[in-house]
């Protein structure tokens, strides 16, 4: 099997927040772009693989959170890639509609209050735009594994599914205190915020289905699949808004 070499990428101390590099075998794709400015460090991770902007053969962009998708259009420009991302988002991407955030518990609100999530961003438009339940093959990109629409944190978010069975999910799910922070980083949790913690159990309980062993996040991690596992049964059992 053609493995891919996976370098986490902490773009704020502790990895409260992370984007991915994945070397492939004939590529290298970038999972994330981070918040705004955060180009430095990821140059910075490239060069200790003897790598540069332009080795990067693709940006993909889970969600349209700043965290995510803040540098990407920047990127975009050092790198010359496209930037794949889905359509649920897409109108998000371009600044032309402000996101609806839906808070998981109290630190949630607190940190809505602290603006740190609606800080804007670079306005793009995605160069390969993800639609329904499309799946991407990234072989062409140089690295052995598929982009799948994994919707519940946002409409659009989406997730990499590698062929050695580890799985990029972006913010289906969370681990550690401080989202990624200071203790039990390898404790999952929901994110701050999540559109649909029902459809979350639901694309998560796929993804081990299919054999994923090893999640990686954009807040922590990265976590087992037993963990994965009772994080989704947690969610699953849930109640519903109109109850």
């Amino acid at each position: 099997m053609n493995l891919v070499k996976i370098i986490r990428i902490p773009i704020l101390p502790m990895h409260m927040v992370n984007a991915h590099l994945l070397l492939g075998p004939d590529g290298c794709v970038l999972v994330d772009a981070g918040i705004p400015g955060s180009e430095q460090k990821i140059g910075r991770a490239l060069a200790k693989e003897k790598l540069t902007f332009r080795d990067i053969k693709l940006i993909i962009i889970t969600h349209a959170h700043v965290d995510h998708a803040g540098s990407a259009a920047r990127l975009r420009e050092l790198t010359g890639a496209p930037i794949l991302a889905h359509e649920g988002d897409a109108k998000h991407y371009s600044q032309e509609e402000k996101m609806t955030f839906c808070p998981t518990g109290p630190f949630a609100r607190l940190f809505f209050k602290t603006g740190f999530i609606l800080q804007p961003y670079e306005g793009f438009t995605p160069d390969l735009l993800v639609s329904g339940t499309q799946d991407i093959d990234l072989r062409r990109f140089g690295v052995p594994g598929t982009v799948t629409h994994t919707p519940g944190h946002t409409s659009g978010s989406i997730s990499v599914e590698l062929d050695s069975k580890d799985a990029m999910v972006g913010d289906l799910l969370a681990s550690g205190i401080l989202v990624g922070g200071i203790m039990r980083k390898h404790r999952a949790i929901r994110p701050p915020f999540e559109d649909d913690p029902h459809r979350v159990a639901e694309e998560l309980l796929r993804l081990i289905s299919s054999g994923h062993r090893t999640f990686y996040l954009g807040h922590g991690g990265p976590l087992g699949a037993n963990e994965v596992r009772r994080h989704a049964e947690y969610l699953k059992g849930l109640p519903y808004k109109h109850e």
